[in-house]
């Protein structure tokens, strides 16, 4: 409800003294650097990792803001594919320095690991910001597996976690009993302490879970030392990049817009917020330092696991989409649910978001088809409706309205500008971009870094 007072003209709220001075005593704070911010637009794996590469080769800082090791991010570069998980993916560039924000949950055995497969082969060492982080245990993900198994136990269907304790985790910090970085630096013996009730609880909840406390403390103090020189006090690290000296600062999402916990496809969604509210609530900066924001979108439609898929392709065409595409998740190694690009859900990712540019990525799978669909809208009983439904049972009764266009039958896997594009795959991104009110800004078709083509 909003109310309102009439007041005179001359009131002054609080008694405050009338002043006459047209500016302000102290001058209005300078904004700072920016940072360029890249989101995924649909259900995750569209690519990010690829526009990221592309644009931390310029980049001094690259950003994780939320998520945990749930997110799979491959890059290729000199036909070496690597995989990122927990590390910003920008990481590849050996000068710059990654920087995992406090949103992001940290399994501390799967950094390490992680660290040694890629990251060493390009780079010896790195920063961190990893003050407030919420920490990732064993028993955690041992508790996703327990309740995804009392999910379909219960209710015929689960929700297709990785399993990797990401709800968990995130339902402990709701709940705050959850441990961060900043105990495990700090007193062991207290740390030790509140880890043990922690595992207590879950062992109430969850009678058959098994939890070797001792085992798993004596594994979390060898990290404490290895862990040391990595670990910043995180809002006082970022206030220093953003108000000194310019930076070229890249924040790197993970998952996607509709796996977003409050905007996304819920209950089939991801446990933190994907969307570019959660670059601010997961590096500790104000949204005035938000700067670009890229959207990046597949040029068909893909998702893992459970959950409505309005374009979903039941078909040849699905078969071919997840064929050609190789679509199998980074994390999980499920196959990936394919079908048109749904240009209805990417404008919603737009108004939640904000995107100023779109990076359209593996347009080459589409090279066979003698035509394409793209889905304008949705109808209910007849009735077109002119938002995205919230509600999962809505949007799995909804019909797609489609467009037709003609597709190009050749080989665009060569082109490294916009006009050696066939004429209809011009069209095709065109139509596009008129549709959503947003330029695309990049296309990819290959794997390789030098298959984006950059258009502006």
């Amino acid at each position: 409800m909003i109310m309102s007072e009439s007041r005179s003209e001359d009131a002054v709220p609080n008694g405050a003294a009338h002043n006459t001075s047209t500016e302000p005593h102290v001058a209005r704070p300078n904004i700072g650097n920016r940072v360029t911010v890249v989101l995924g637009a649909q259900w995750g794996d569209e690519g990010k990792g690829k526009v990221v590469d592309l644009l931390a080769q310029d980049a001094d800082i690259v950003c994780r803001c939320q998520g945990g090791n749930n997110a799979g991010h491959t890059v290729v570069v000199d036909s070496v594919e690597y995989d990122f998980h927990l590390l910003p993916s920008g990481i590849i560039n050996p000068k710059v320095t990654a920087f995992i924000g406090n949103g992001v949950v940290i399994h501390l055995p799967g950094l390490f690991e992680e660290a040694e497969k890629n990251v060493c082969k390009g780079k010896s060492e790195y920063e961190g910001a990893i003050l407030f982080n919420s920490l990732i245990f064993d028993f955690h993900q041992a508790v996703d597996g327990v309740q995804e198994q009392q999910r379909q136990e219960q209710a015929g269907k689960n929700l297709g976690t990785t399993k990797k304790g990401i709800g968990p985790v995130y339902s402990a910090k709701a709940a705050r009993s959850g441990l961060r970085i900043c105990d495990l630096m700090s007193d062991f013996t207290q740390f030790s302490e509140r880890f043990k009730v922690l595992a207590s609880q879950y062992q109430s909840m969850y009678p058959t879970l098994v939890i070797d406390i001792d085992g798993e403390l004596s594994k979390l103090r060898d990290y404490v030392e290895k862990v040391k020189p990595m670990v910043r006090d995180g809002v006082f690290y970022m206030y220093e990049a953003l108000h000194g000296p310019p930076k070229n600062i890249l924040v790197e999402g993970a998952n996607a817009a509709l796996l977003d916990i409050d905007f996304g496809t819920y209950p089939f969604v991801t446990s933190s917020n994907c969307t570019v509210g959660g670059v601010c609530t997961g590096l500790g900066m104000p949204p005035q330092n938000v700067g670009e924001v890229y959207g990046v979108v597949k040029a068909y439609t893909t998702r893992v696991g459970i959950g409505a898929f309005p374009s979903e392709q039941f078909n040849d065409i699905g078969e071919l989409l997840q064929t050609r595409g190789k679509e199998v998740g980074v994390t999980t190694g499920r196959k990936r649910r394919c079908g048109w690009l749904d240009l209805v859900l990417i404008k919603y990712a737009h108004m939640i978001n904000g995107f100023t540019a779109l990076a359209l990525t593996k347009l080459d799978i589409l090279d066979v088809l003698p035509e394409i669909k793209v889905g304008v809208s949705y109808s209910v009983d007849g009735e077109n409706i002119p938002n995205f439904p919230a509600n999962q049972e809505v949007l799995q009764s909804v019909e797609v309205q489609y467009d037709t266009l003609p597709g190009w039958n050749s080989d665009t896997s060569a082109a490294r500008t916009f006009d050696e594009l066939p004429e209809n795959a011009q069209k095709y991104v065109r139509y596009i971009e008129e549709h959503l009110g947003v330029p695309v800004k990049w296309i990819g078709v290959g794997k390789s870094r030098e298959s984006m083509i950059q258009i502006f």
